[in-house]
């Protein structure tokens, strides 16, 4: 599975209000919370991205509350990755549980610019950056943490072995 697209640059400590602000958080349906994602930290974020982007950002991504609606607005947002210095881990085990792919590396966040076009091979844990034409390494997940986020997440990879013991 290869994950491309363009790169969008947040700063330090972006939390899980400014994910998805607290006057959203009366549904945990991710249609009607993926037009707000980012909203509080760029209010235009989802006009300007487009399916399969990816966010960028410093560390301590995703602090804050234990908001489990956080990861699910940006994969309902159509964000396809977060590559960050490092993540809230409340917010990483989240962001696991419902598939969304996320990637800790200090040496990419700061090569990436907003707007550098960006690949990332998560099996070998190779993020291409293709507008500066450079490569990082990131640590892939296990083959497990691997397995629950190609299955879509937690629950279905527990339905998966359900089936499979079955």
């Amino acid at each position: 599975m290869q994950i491309k697209g363009k790169a969008w640059k947040f700063g330090k400590n972006i939390d899980t209000d400014a994910i998805i602000p607290a006057r959203y958080c009366n549904t945990a349906d991710p249609e009607k919370l993926a037009p707000h994602c980012l909203e509080d930290a760029d209010p235009d974020f989802v006009k300007k991205m487009s399916a399969g982007d990816i966010v960028v950002a410093d560390e301590n991504f995703g602090c804050g509350s234990s908001r489990e609606v956080a990861p699910i607005t940006i994969k309902a947002a159509g964000i396809s990755a977060v590559v960050a210095k490092s993540f809230a881990r409340i917010f990483f085990r989240n962001s696991i549980n419902i598939g969304m792919p996320i990637f800790e590396s200090e040496e990419a966040v700061y090569s990436i610019d907003e707007g550098d076009e960006i690949s990332i091979d998560p099996t070998a844990g190779v993020l291409t950056n293709h507008t500066k034409n450079t490569t990082h390494q990131l640590e892939p997940f296990p083959e497990f943490l691997q397995d629950i986020i190609s299955l879509g997440g937690l629950r279905y990879w527990v339905e998966e072995r359900l089936k499979s013991a079955a």
